[in-house]
Order: C-alpha cells, then structure tokens, then sequence
C-alpha cells in the first residue's frame, strides 16, 4: 500500500512538473550546443525599453567578429531593420549591447540575433513591448513588476564544503511565465566566491559564469531586466568602500546590465527608471558604505562617520524625488532600511543616513513612498509608523535560488512585521491597478511551483499627508 501510494505521488508530481523539466532538458542541450557552435554564451537580455528604444543585451566567445540584430514590427514583418554592434569584440569576456533606436510608441517589435552573419536560433520567443504615451492622454496604464534578490548557483570546485548553497533555480522558469513588464534585481544578482574576490578577471568570470546559465536565458529575454547590487555580486561579504575592487566591481555590474545611468563623477550605480505612475528609485548601498563594524553612536548621538548611501547620493534622491510626479515611489535597496531588530545590514544602523532619508521624505512631504530591499533570505512586509504622517513600509523579498533562512529567535515575533516567509524560495509580483487618485499596489510572493506565499496591498491614500 505504502509503495504504491509513494508511486502515485511521484507520478502526479512528475506530470505537474512535467513541462518544467523538458524545458530544463531543452534549454541545457541549447545552451550547451550554443555556446560551442554559434558564439551565443548567454542572453539576448532584454533592457532599456522606452518609448522609442529598447536595448538588447548578450555575451559571445572571442573568436566572433560580426553581431547583429534584426528587428521590425510584429505586425508588419517587411519592416525589418538590422542594427550592428560597433563596439569591441575579440577580448576573453564580451558583454555587448546593442541600442535599438526610433521605435513607434505601444507597438509589439521582434526581433532576432545574427552572429558572424547567421542567424541564432532561438527556443522562446524574443519580442518586447515599447511603452505607451499616456502621459496627457489617458489615465496611467496598469502593470506588473517582479523583483527579489540572492540568485545562487552551485559550483563545487569554487564553493564551500558541506551542503550546497544554491537551491532549485526553477524559480526563473516560473517567472519567464509570468506576463510583466519589468523585472528587477535587488542584490546579491551573482555570488563572487574566494576565487573571484581579488582579481579583475575573476570579478568578470563570476558575472560571465553565472549569466550563461541555462535557466536563466528564457527570463532575461522576456521581461526587461534592471539591478542593483548588495555584497555578493560587489565584492566579499560585507564588503564596503574599502574593497580594492570597488571600481572594477563598477565596470563589471556596468557591463552585464542594462540600467540607464550608474551614479555620478563615475562613483557608484544609483539610477532611477520609471513605469507608468511609479518611478523607481536604483540605491547603492555598497560602493560608498562604512564598516557594519563602526559605532551606529557616538555619546548618544549619530555616528556623522558612519555611512551607507553617502551624501552625494541623497542629495540626488533628494533632487530627483521632489520632481517626482508618480504616485507611487519605490526606493529599493540591497540592505534593508526598517527593521528595528535586525542585527544588521540594515539601514537602522546607519543613522546618519536612517534620519536624512525620513528628513528627506518628511520635510519635502513626499507622497507614496515605499521601500523594497532584497539580502535576507527571507521575505517580509516592516511597518514604521509615524507621528503625524502616514506609514513607511519595507517590502523584502529572498531568496530566488540560494539557500533560505529560518526567522531568529529575536525576529520570530517581529511586532513590526506584517507578513513574513522563511525557508521558502519566493520572489514578487507586485502589480499596480486602479482608477487615478484610488491606485492599488499589491504585492504577491510566489513560491517555487507558482504557488502564492502570501499577499500585502496598499492603496495610495494610505501613503500621503
């Protein structure tokens, strides 16, 4: 009886996840023939879609000479343009990309990789969606977005003795299912190992390594894909603005993704992008931060000498929040910022930059903001009251493929958390919806068979003065 109940699971879960694994199968033999016939090592990502533009993103091997891409309305194939790369091929690591320009607005393009003259052939689809003009025309069009952070792949040679790290990576094949029109990375995108850390080529190996996994290819072709950075994929753990590498660790991020600016005077990769009603604001919480170890205080007052973001980097947020319009403003970072008891990693520990960034949002009375952070290997929504204004929430989302985290004793009972997940592989997908003046941001954290975790939502008016 028993064994035959044993065999009945195993065949119900073999045909559920059926699909799964001959994708798994197809993509590895693709991958593996790609690379060693074709020059293809990974992508084409999808990045920078715009009104007019969008930007595709891949990597080949150093013998290929000629990439191209051939695009033209979905709608209207006749209408084929081809656009060259002009850069610099030929090194050991070539992350390329190719800047797709004068595009109509709202229109489905597709489009297809030649390399050294032929044709790459594909397994899915590769399109993109420019965005519509609404602005002035026609109430903010609802979308979705997918987000969260740690992405680990095992790899024992380089990896640390006892239990592989990196979990089931099938995550990313459920989320290249799922309709959205952005997705983005909140850190730890990579894990630089003992190998990588103190060498230029071992920096870009680790990126290189890791991009060219085979369950990764589907989802970066079918959801534009944006990132910040955490510890793991800027340097060791815990690194700060000491690390040796920082500028190269730039270089690297720079290269392998496709964000439309990396900070300022060539220091660090804050950036801000924007979707419909929201804008997005890409935080650097590495190339800049003091030691965890610094005193948080000093005789009772903030330690002016411990730093996370730097002042540089809030006088931009500052500068480009007050111009926002959108209503929702999302400030996402690696590390979380609420959290009144984690131990670290947290912005609660840098009050320096903890009292600036509410100064910022109080003083300028600044609506709909939000934060979303990733590092935690655990998932959860922080609520941090105010006196006299609304809430500010912190919305972390972890892990997609490394290893998960049991809440600690001193966190199990959170009175600031709203909602909480550990132990489970999830990522998010938070979709805003409704009228002008009554819009809803929900948050839904999926788990790695598609099914939901848990769910938070806020509507705008809860996020004003």
């Amino acid at each position: 009886m028993i064994v035959s109940i044993l065999s009945m699971f195993v065949k119900t879960y073999l045909m559920k996840n059926i699909t799964v694994i001959l994708n798994l199968i197809f993509l590895v033999s693709f991958n593996l023939n790609s690379q060693t016939t074709t020059g293809l090592i990974s992508g084409p990502m999808l990045t920078g879609v715009e009104l007019r533009n969008a930007v595709i993103w891949l990597e080949v091997s150093k013998n290929i000479t000629k990439v191209d891409i051939v695009y033209y309305p979905k709608a209207n194939p006749v209408l084929k343009k081809l656009q060259t790369y002009r850069g610099e091929l030929g090194n050991e690591f070539n992350p390329i990309k190719i800047e797709l320009n004068g595009l109509d607005i709202n229109t489905t393009y597709a489009y297809q990789v030649r390399i050294n003259d032929k044709e790459i052939k594909l397994p899915y689809p590769t399109e993109f969606v420019t965005k519509d003009l609404w602005q002035f025309r026609k109430p903010a069009p609802d979308f979705t977005f997918l987000t969260g952070s740690c992405s680990y792949f095992n790899q024992p040679a380089y990896d640390r003795p006892s239990k592989p790290y990196g979990e089931d990576s099938s995550i990313f094949e459920i989320m290249a299912a799922i309709p959205a029109q952005l997705h983005i990375w909140m850190g730890d995108n990579w894990y630089t190992r003992e190998v990588d850390f103190f060498t230029k080529w071992g920096l870009n190996y680790r990126a290189s390594i890791t991009r060219s996994q085979p369950i990764l290819q589907r989802f970066l072709a079918s959801t534009p894909q944006y990132a910040i950075w955490d510890d793991h994929d800027y340097g060791p753990n815990n690194a700060n603005k000491s690390y040796i590498l920082k500028d190269e660790s730039r270089r690297v991020f720079m290269n392998y993704w496709g964000n439309p600016s990396y900070g300022e005077e060539n220091k660090g990769i804050y950036s801000k992008i924007s979707y419909s009603d929201v804008d997005f604001y890409l935080l650097d919480d590495r190339f800049f931060r003091d030691a965890d170890e610094k005193p948080d205080s000093i005789n009772g007052l903030p330690n002016p000498d411990k730093r996370m973001f730097g002042e540089k980097q809030l006088q931009w947020l500052e500068n480009e929040i007050l111009t926002s319009y959108a209503t929702f403003k999302i400030i996402l970072v690696g590390s979380q910022v609420l959290n009144p008891i984690s131990k670290s990693d947290c912005l609660r520990h840098y009050p320096q930059d903890f009292n600036e960034l509410l100064r910022i949002i109080s003083q300028n009375k600044i609506n709909g903001v939000l934060f979303f952070s990733g590092d935690r290997h655990q998932s959860e929504v922080i609520k941090h009251d105010r006196i006299g204004t609304y809430s500010l929430y912190d919305v972390t989302v972890s892990p997609y493929s490394a290893g998960t985290h049991k809440f600690s004793k001193l966190e199990a009972n959170n009175p600031a958390r709203i909602i909480g997940i550990d132990e489970k592989q999830n990522f998010g997908k938070v979709s805003v919806t409704g009228e002008r003046k009554n819009r809803i941001l929900k948050v839904e954290f999926i788990g790695l068979r598609g099914e939901k975790l848990g769910e938070w939502s806020v509507n705008e008016k809860e996020l004003k003065f």
